[in-house]
C-alpha cells in the first residue's frame, strides 16, 4: 500500500451496511404462518415450501425484457413452491398473499443502525461515499428508500439498471468516474468475497475490506481481501492504517 490518502469508500449494502439476512428469516417465519393458517399443514410440509422458495430466488434470473416484473415473477417463485411440495393447485390469491407478505415484511424489518449512520455521516466529513450494490433495480431501490440511506451517499449505483454488475470492472469504472477519482483513491467494502472483493480487486482499488460477519473463512481459491473485520462499525480503524 502506498501513502495515497483514501478519498472515497464504496459500500455495499445487504448484509454490509443492513442486515438482509436476517430481515429475510423474519419475513420467511412470518410467511411460515400464513401458510400454517391457511392450510392447516405440518411445520415439515411448511417448511420445504418455504424452502423452495428461498431456492428459487437464490437462483433467480430476472430479464426484464420478458415483459413480467420482478413482483410477478417472485409471485410466481411462491405459486410453484407451494404446487411442487403439495403436488396440486393452492387457492389462487395465495401465492400473491405470501409473496406481499414476504416482501413488506422484510422491508419493514431493514434498517440502519442508528451506530451505521452515525459512522456514515463521520466518514462523509472526510471521504466521498458511494453505495454499489448488485441486484434488479426495483427490489434494490425499494430497499434503499425503507432504509432512508440517500443521504449518507455522493452516489447509488445499482446493478440492475446497468449492463454489467460487481465484479465487473465496467461498473467500478462507472462509480469512479461519478465521484472524480481513480481506483487507487478508493477502497471497496463489502460481505462477499465473490462480488464485493473480486470487484475490488479487478478494479485494481487501493484497498478491500472483507465484512466477514459470519466468522467464516476465505476458500482456497478465492480472492483474499487486504482486511478482514467483522463489522463495519470497524472501518475507521482500517482507514486510520490507511492514511
Amino acid at each position: 500500500m502506498d501513502g495515497r490518502a483514501v478519498k472515497a469508500i464504496l459500500f455495499d449494502l445487504d448484509n454490509t451496511l443492513i442486515e438482509t439476512s436476517r430481515a429475510g428469516a423474519v419475513a420467511i417465519q412470518k410467511t411460515r404462518e400464513l401458510l400454517k393458517t391457511i392450510l392447516g399443514l405440518d411445520d415439515d410440509t411448511i417448511c420445504r415450501i418455504s424452502d423452495k422458495f428461498q431456492q428459487k430466488l437464490y437462483l433467480e434470473s430476472f430479464e426484464p425484457s420478458a415483459g413480467r416484473s420482478i413482483d410477478d415473477v417472485r409471485v410466481g417463485h411462491w405459486e410453484e413452491s407451494i404446487t411442487e411440495t403439495l403436488g396440486s393447485c393452492s387457492p389462487p390469491s395465495l401465492a400473491a398473499q405470501c409473496y406481499y407478505l414476504w416482501k413488506n415484511s422484510r422491508l419493514e424489518v431493514l434498517c440502519l443502525s442508528p451506530e451505521v449512520c452515525d459512522l456514515l455521516k463521520e466518514l462523509r466529513i472526510r471521504h466521498k461515499l458511494l453505495l454499489l450494490t448488485n441486484g434488479e433495480s426495483q427490489v434494490q431501490r425499494e430497499k434503499v428508500k425503507a432504509v432512508g440511506c440517500e443521504e449518507f451517499f455522493d452516489g447509488i449505483v445499482i446493478s440492475g439498471d446497468h449492463a454489467e454488475q460487481k465484479p465487473f470492472v465496467s461498473i467500478f469504472t462507472l462509480c469512479f468516474r461519478m465521484l472524480g477519482v481513480e481506483a487507487q483513491d478508493c477502497i471497496m467494502v463489502g460481505d462477499s468475497l465473490d462480488t464485493d472483493i473480486q470487484g475490488g480487486f479487478n478494479a485494481r482499488v487501493r484497498a478491500t475490506v472483507w465484512i466477514n460477519n459470519a466468522e467464516g473463512t476465505a476458500s482456497d481459491g478465492s480472492v483474499k481481501p487486504d482486511y478482514t473485520i467483522p463489522t463495519v462499525l470497524d472501518l475507521p480503524g482500517i482507514l486510520a492504517q490507511l492514511q
